[in-house]
């Protein structure tokens, strides 16, 4: 009999040690679970940091580029006044020919 009870034992043993297993198991995977979603969600606080910190600097040289840019455009306008005034019947007479050259590339 004691054999018997023996293999009862172990047996009952068994069932429990899966049982611890199998819950051991379940706390692991919802350890990992949560541990994966915290760093999903640190992951995605950081691109967007990263993405709005790209994105600021984007708007800043393109907000740099169109002031240069608009500085060397009124600069030009400026020098062509300039001329103008230095050279008026000069000025007339090159609009003029550029006007007849237009002109004439339009017909074609």
């Amino acid at each position: 009999m004691e054999a018997k009870s023996t293999s009862k034992d172990d047996y009952d043993q068994v069932k429990k040690d899966l049982q611890q297993l199998r819950e051991d198991m379940a706390t692991l995977t919802k350890t990992v679970s949560e541990s994966q979603k915290g760093n999903i969600s640190s992951l995605r606080d950081e691109i967007r940091r990263e993405s709005r910190q790209v994105l600021d600097q984007a708007v800043n040289k393109g907000s740099e580029a169109l002031n240069q840019a608009r500085s060397v455009g009124d600069k030009a306008v400026h020098d062509v006044e300039h001329k103008v005034e230095e050279r008026p019947f000069l000025s007339i007479l090159l609009m003029f020919l550029a006007g007849v050259l237009v002109g004439k590339l339009l017909d074609r």
